[in-house]
């Protein structure tokens, strides 16, 4: 966020779920500068996270953690609202 000039008080990183990949949704990362007007707002203590209605009933119950590993480095999601993935990993079915 201090890379992107996004204040803390103000902005956060939303966190989405959109129709699309192999398996039918995606997730999406994004840093915002504001929330929106039904977001709902997660604060994590020195950043906060926004979720909007749609994406939220997917979330439920999901961990989000970044991962580096010899294979690489990156976000990973554990959502047990999943019935399903593809085989590059990153779609999910619900």
């Amino acid at each position: 966020m201090a890379t992107e000039g996004v204040a803390p008080e103000k902005g956060g990183l939303r966190v989405s779920v959109q129709p699309g990949g192999c398996s039918g949704f995606k997730y999406a990362l994004l840093i915002e500068d504001q929330s929106a007007d039904d977001d709902f707002i997660v604060d994590e203590g020195e950043f906060r996270v926004f979720v909007d209605p749609f994406s939220a009933q997917y979330l439920q119950g999901v961990t989000i953690d970044y991962v580096t590993s010899m294979q690489g480095s990156g976000f990973t999601f554990k959502n047990p609202n999943s019935t399903g993935g593809c085989g590059c990993g990153s779609s999910f079915a619900a």
